[in-house]
């Protein structure tokens, strides 16, 4: 198969990649197992553009238990060198409310027991990759032009709190969080980005605001329904802005 200009994860309710023609579903079994379901791969604006539900397609695997390296292995056996990660989050400041898309450039992980590392198995080299910026400098650019490219409206910058999950978060751990100069919060953001330095992916995220964290905005439960509902409202320009990054 030819390159593939760019692949996409997609996080809690954005299982497929609308406007993706002529689909051909690939089924990996990478070194380190199987990832979350099939690699989509098909035709986005003429170029090559895979798409993988980090959940699986039935949201049945929760962010514990998703093989972050088979996830990322599949892409890059694949072809696949650069990766736009979807993540739905909360909001934590007033910049990142619920249907805010921004793109983070700066995490803390605050996940536990997870398999973070490709060095994890005995004998494997070990590896120190810098960290300081987790994602990709040049492809958070690229993500930036494509937004402006397309007139999708951005918060540029932010800080995204990775929590163990699946769990929603107490008013507390927010207060903490916020503490912490996090303006974001969600539960797969780790160690996915630290797995894609490891095996010299570009990497970059694009957090999808749902709701406001525990104890931010106001202070009535929200429902699943209305977290799907601000997930589908903040992606509507998702599409176009793949297709724009894709042909970058």
């Amino acid at each position: 198969m030819g390159d593939i200009a760019l692949a996409v994860i997609g996080g809690t309710g954005v299982y497929k990649l609308a406007d993706l023609q002529d689909v051909q579903a690939h089924d990996i079994d990478t070194r380190f197992g199987s990832p979350s379901g099939p690699v989509r791969v098909g035709l986005l604006g003429g170029q090559r553009v895979a798409f993988l539900a980090r959940h699986g397609e039935g949201h049945s695997v929760p962010p514990h238990k998703i093989n972050y390296r088979a996830n990322l292995q599949a892409l890059k056996d694949l072809g696949a060198t650069r990766v736009l990660a979807l993540n739905t989050v909360g909001g934590i400041t007033d910049a990142c409310g619920p249907r805010v898309l921004a793109c983070p450039d700066q995490l803390i992980d605050y996940t536990w027991a997870r398999i973070s590392t490709i060095c994890e198995e005995p004998g494997t080299e070990v590896l120190h990759v810098d960290f300081g910026d987790p994602y990709t400098h040049l492809l958070r650019q690229q993500i930036l032009a494509a937004a402006r490219a397309t007139g999708v409206a951005l918060v540029d910058g932010g800080c995204y709190g990775a929590t163990q999950g699946p769990r929603l978060e107490t008013r507390a751990e927010i207060r903490r969080l916020r503490r912490d100069g996090c303006d974001l919060v969600g539960m797969t953001g780790m160690p996915e980005a630290g797995l894609a330095r490891e095996m010299s992916l570009e990497y970059a995220c694009l957090a999808i605001v749902a709701n406001w964290a525990a104890g931010c905005g106001t202070d009535e439960e929200i429902t699943m329904d209305e977290v799907l509902a601000n997930v589908a409202a903040a992606s509507a320009g998702i599409p176009a802005l793949v297709e724009a990054l894709a042909r970058g």
